[in-house]
């Protein structure tokens, strides 16, 4: 099996991280590889957004005014941003296009997202890709400054691996159950 294919194949989300986390210089050319998507007409329909700090503590208390929170619930809807000390927001950019649906230039920010996830983890950092209902928040909205035409994805954690975490592999899928062919 070539090289590439075995680390794509043990890559793996890493719920728990630790402090360390690449710099915005080790990402520069992490986020210019995985803007190498297919990307149908080279709209460029997404973007990243570092959260570092505070920006993390903002995005909790957006986090709870989204849900209305208050005592214990507000406390961990607060400090979910604060599991990972980098946290990449993946931002879809709609462009009217007559040739480029909206769904294809989600899927090309999608694209850049994974393709972002697995490099990282290439390069040594526990990931994890993070949606949920708190995307389309209008809290979490405007404390991103998304404008109207963009749509937030979901963030990607990203941290050292811990040396206690369980490593090893995902169990494999069945290629068979996927794959099909068309007669």
């Amino acid at each position: 099996m070539p090289e590439l294919v075995e680390r794509v194949a043990a890559r793996r989300s890493y719920s728990r991280v630790t402090p360390a986390a690449p710099t915005h210089e080790e990402l520069l050319p992490l986020v210019a590889a995985a803007g190498r998507v297919a990307d149908h007409s080279a709209l460029h329909p997404w973007r990243v957004i570092e959260l570092r700090g505070d920006a993390r503590l903002r995005l909790g208390r957006a986090f709870v005014k989204d849900a209305k929170a208050s005592g214990e619930e507000a406390e961990k809807l607060a400090a979910k941003p604060l599991r990972s000390s980098l946290l990449l927001a993946i931002v879809a950019v709609r462009t009217k296009s007559e040739k480029v649906p909206g769904w294809e230039q989600d899927a090309v920010a999608a694209g850049v997202a994974h393709l972002l996830s697995l490099l990282l983890n290439d390069a040594g950092w526990g990931v994890m890709w993070r949606t949920g209902h708190h995307t389309r928040s209008k809290a979490v909205h405007r404390m991103h400054g998304l404008a109207k035409n963009e749509r937030l994805l979901g963030w990607l954690y990203v941290g050292g691996i811990p040396e206690d975490s369980r490593e090893g592999h995902r169990t494999s899928i069945d290629p068979e159950r996927f794959l099909s062919t068309l007669d």
